[in-house]
Parts: C-alpha cells; sequence; structure tokens
C-alpha cells in the first residue's frame, strides 16, 4: 500500500470523510486503484471496525455493474483499508455541489440516476446473500462517476441485511447522513427497503434542482431540500423555478423532466407504503431515458 500511494503522499490524497481518508494508487502492474484508509482511532472502535467487516464482507460477495468492486482490503494489527477500482471522475456531489462544477447535462443525470438506482434493485433483491441488502447511507457522495459518467454505488459499512421470514424491517438505531433520513425511519427506529427509496428521491431531487440534500442559509424548517421543493414537483410553473440553471431546457424533453420531479415526489413521500419499489424506479427512469434519446434524434 505504501508503495503503490507513495507513501501516501498528499499528491495522491483524493478525500476524507466519516471512515477516513481515502488516496488513489497504482499497483505493480499498473493499475489505478482507490484505498480508503481507516482513521486509526475508528479501527479501534467497534463500530469503525464493524463497519469495516460489512464492506468486505459484502464486497466480496456482490457482483453488478453499478456497484464500486472491490479488489482488495488490508487488516494488519491496527491497519485497516479497502481497495477499490478507480473512479477517475469522482463522485455526483463534487459535480453538483463542489468548487469546480462540471457541467452535466439532462441525458447524463437521468443516466446516472438510472445507474444508481440499478444498484439499489440489485440490493434489495438480495440474490447473492439470499436477504435484500438495505445501503442505509445512499447519497450523492457515494455515487462515484467513470470516464464516462457512468454511476456506481459506493460505502456499504452501515448497510443492513433483512432478516429471513415475514418481517419487512430491522430495528435498530438512526445511523446515515443528516438530509438523507427517512422520516419513517427516524421516527420508529424501523429501517426498511423504502428508507433507501427516500434517499434516492433525495438524490433525484439533487440532480433536479442542483441544491444541497441540506442548506443551513434558509430558515431551520426549510433547510431540508424536500421540505423546500417538494410543493413545487407537481405544479409546471413552480417546477420551472427550481430546475438547476445548469440544465438547458430548450436541449430537452419537457415531458421527461415532469415524470422525474414525479418520481422524486413519490420517492420522497411521508408515508413509506406509498414510495416506490426500486424495481419501479428502475423501470420509470428506463422509459425516461429513451424518451430523452427519441426527443434527441427527432431534434436532429
Amino acid at each position: 500500500m505504501l508503495q503503490a500511494t507513495n507513501n501516501f503522499s498528499y499528491d495522491n490524497f483524493i478525500g476524507e470523510g466519516g471512515f477516513g481518508r481515502v488516496y488513489r494508487g497504482v499497483l505493480r502492474t499498473g493499475k489505478p486503484v482507490a484505498i480508503k484508509q481507516m482513521d486509526p482511532t475508528l479501527s479501534r472502535g467497534t463500530q469503525g471496525e464493524r463497519e469495516f467487516r460489512v464492506e468486505v464482507d459484502l464486497l466480496s460477495r456482490l457482483s453488478h455493474p453499478s456497484l464500486v468492486r472491490l479488489i482488495g482490503y488490508c487488516a494488519d494489527r491496527k491497519q485497516r483499508m479497502l481497495v477499490y477500482e478507480f473512479m477517475t471522475q469522482g463522485s455526483l456531489q463534487e459535480h453538483l455541489h463542489g468548487i469546480v462544477r462540471i457541467k452535466m447535462d439532462w441525458q447524463v443525470r437521468v443516466r446516472i440516476a438510472l445507474g444508481s438506482a440499478r444498484a439499489l434493485e440489485y440490493l434489495h433483491a438480495g440474490p447473492a446473500t439470499g436477504n435484500p441488502i438495505i445501503h442505509r447511507d445512499f447519497k450523492s457522495s457515494n455515487i462515484l462517476l467513470d470516464e464516462t459518467f457512468q454511476a456506481k454505488v459506493s460505502d456499504f459499512g452501515l448497510a443492513k441485511l433483512v432478516p429471513h421470514g415475514n418481517k419487512t424491517y430491522v430495528s435498530t438505531r438512526v445511523l446515515g447522513t443528516f438530509g438523507y433520513f427517512d422520516p419513517h425511519y427516524t421516527a420508529t427506529g424501523r429501517l426498511t427497503l423504502k428508507s433507501d427509496v427516500y434517499a434516492f428521491g433525495v438524490v433525484l431531487l439533487e440532480l433536479l434542482t442542483g441544491r444541497r440534500p441540506v442548506d443551513s442559509a434558509h430558515s431551520f424548517t426549510k433547510q431540508n431540500l424536500v421540505f423546500q421543493v417538494r410543493d413545487s414537483l407537481r405544479d409546471s410553473r413552480k417546477l420551472k423555478k427550481i430546475i438547476d440553471p445548469e440544465i438547458s431546457l430548450e436541449s430537452c424533453s419537457w415531458e421527461s423532466i415532469k415524470r422525474f420531479a414525479m418520481l422524486a415526489y413519490c420517492c420522497v413521500r411521508d408515508d413509506d407504503t406509498r414510495r416506490p419499489t426500486m424495481g419501479e424506479c428502475v423501470a420509470e427512469l428506463e422509459q425516461l431515458y429513451l424518451l430523452i434519446l427519441f426527443y434527441r434524434r427527432a431534434a436532429t
């Protein structure tokens, strides 16, 4: 790991999160990788160790084009490191909310939403584990992008398996990221697949509006993005006012934007039983993507 990152040099530093620091590395084969180094203070705690083991256990069993691939790991004494495929374009959060934003057209945004939805649909189906998997920390910083802006979901440290039987939820203390919390989960402590759907809906709103999930510049009751825009999603006149100015309305299908907004609205409903499944989200986004392609061909 030291050789791959040039002794974890600052030149190879990519970013920092709750787990620790992430560095760009190059293996002896010349393959670029991302190396996540756990903060030593976390590796001594039970929660940090648990997140590390969950990530290794799940990603070693899961395989899907829209999930970031785990290449290897290190668990030597107090050192805990994870080695992933390198995603050249960083995270969706960086492109939407970073200092230097790269313009993403509507087609790219819908494609990112679709790839992310397919990842969650795969997790919820649980084909590799026998149990559905709830990501529990789905957010724009955990959606990574390759050189063609294909999306891959990462960071499974907080993931939970839904137990066998008729149970559709996991009773657990509330963990995740403020702004993406399912209100039903925070009120009851019951984590469900629909908790991921709510977080997915928040990401859809980020893609649609270009706004952060939480904005402290607003009053306390309006800091949350869902509260800011939910009432505008079903009204075309109001909807136009909240769309990210980076999206050119002249060059994309207005019908696809309205349906995208409606999908986001359904995902962030307070009543979790009325939210769509991730399979239904994938089906709708596939139709929207085809609609965008048809619109572009007709316009040329």
